[in-house]
């Protein structure tokens, strides 16, 4: 936590037109602290490597401080919880992004060290399609519990938001706005769900207006935070795939879902996956495979595990199938059971966390 003071000169600095998030940090990385950087010569500070004057020449200026002293009153006012990036408990992925926000203003009970973060994102304008695929996502996902983070707004995000609530999963909004507002206010009963298990975070001052520039500039909060993203539907144009494109620029890894070539809601996806952009996913499997995810709970071996653990008639009957061949493709073994792929997908993730089977590349499995 910063001092009161310190607090107050990193607002002012936020406040200066022509310094972006990375000049920011790098002044005060190489000055010390914010308040430093108010107090050192103009001309020091414009030879730091990437700097220059031209940057500086609103710096000293009296609004800055004004405009950060009424924020600071604001934040203590509200009582609200901020990480600064130099802090141990910032997010570790975000702290790697260059143009991270300077300040990052929480709310609830996030818990993000050492956890396996996912960003699900897509269009407004949901299909049932897409509600159907992230239903069947997120439930798959959820015996590897991942954090979930979306952006609050409607169609997939919210989605995403609720089922991880529902799922018992962690899950995080990232806000276009400050905390003294909440958009669109008809997510606001979703509030107290997602503060008790996850919660919200924004860069942005409690004044902030909604502005279309927000909602980019949130976007690459979505993007640094998690190991990967997942775009499960979008048009041709929309913010999810520029959510994906910085996603590639950290280099994480991008997922996207297919859909038919006609659907406009799938036309996003499909420019990915044609433009080597996204991976391809067709279910929580490839993801998992695909990030090296294991399970929170392996038996030693298959033996073991016959001794204490039931089965139900269809993974006794995927059992059997796998007990024909050293490995078998998930469509042929959905084939032969006659369930389909996300079912079977399912069945094999409960199987490998139980320590009956295990994923082999290209989609194989085979008993333990």
């Amino acid at each position: 936590m910063l001092s009161k003071t310190e607090l107050l000169y990193t607002l002012a600095l936020q406040r200066v037109p022509k310094l972006g998030d990375a000049s920011v940090k790098k002044l005060i990385r190489t000055v010390g602290s914010a308040e430093a950087v108010f107090k050192e010569r103009k001309v020091n500070l414009a030879q730091i490597n990437g700097i220059g004057r031209f940057k500086l020449n609103e710096l000293h200026e009296t609004p800055h401080l004004k405009a950060a002293e009424k924020e600071l009153r604001s934040i203590e006012e509200a009582n609200i919880n901020y990480w600064h990036f130099l802090d141990a408990h910032y997010p570790a992925k975000l702290k790697n992004c260059i143009d991270g926000p300077v300040l990052l203003f929480h709310s609830g009970n996030i818990a993000l060290k050492e956890q396996k973060i996912l960003s699900v994102v897509g269009t407004r304008k949901m299909t049932s399609y897409g509600r159907y695929f992230c239903e069947q996502l997120i439930e798959e996902l959820a015996p590897v519990n991942p954090v979930i983070v979306s952006g609050f707004a409607y169609g997939i995000d919210i989605t995403a938001h609720k089922l991880a609530i529902n799922s018992n999963l962690q899950t995080v909004a990232c806000l276009a706005h400050g905390f003294n507002q909440i958009y669109p206010k008809a997510h606001k009963k979703f509030i107290v769900p997602m503060e008790k298990n996850g919660g919200f975070m924004t860069e942005f001052w409690s004044d902030a207006s909604f502005d279309r520039t927000n909602f980019l500039r949130r976007n690459r909060i979505i993007a640094g935070l998690s190991e990967a993203t997942v775009v499960i539907e979008s048009a041709e144009k929309g913010g999810s795939l520029v959510t994906a494109d910085i996603a590639n620029s950290y280099n994480r890894d991008v997922f996207a879902v297919p859909g038919r070539v006609g659907d406009i809601q799938s036309q996003g996806c499909n420019n990915l996956i044609k433009s080597q952009q996204a991976h391809l996913i067709t279910s929580a499997a490839d993801i998992i495979y695909m990030l090296g995810w294991a399970p929170r709970k392996k038996m030693v071996s298959i033996q073991q595990t016959q001794l204490f653990v039931e089965l139900s008639p269809e993974e006794k009957d995927i059992c059997n199938c796998l007990r024909t061949k050293d490995k078998i493709h998930l469509d042929t073994l959905a084939l032969q059971c006659k369930l389909s792929t996300s079912k079977t997908a399912t069945l094999l993730l409960k199987m490998e966390l139980k320590g009956i089977v295990k994923p082999l590349p290209g989609k194989f499995f085979s008993l333990r």
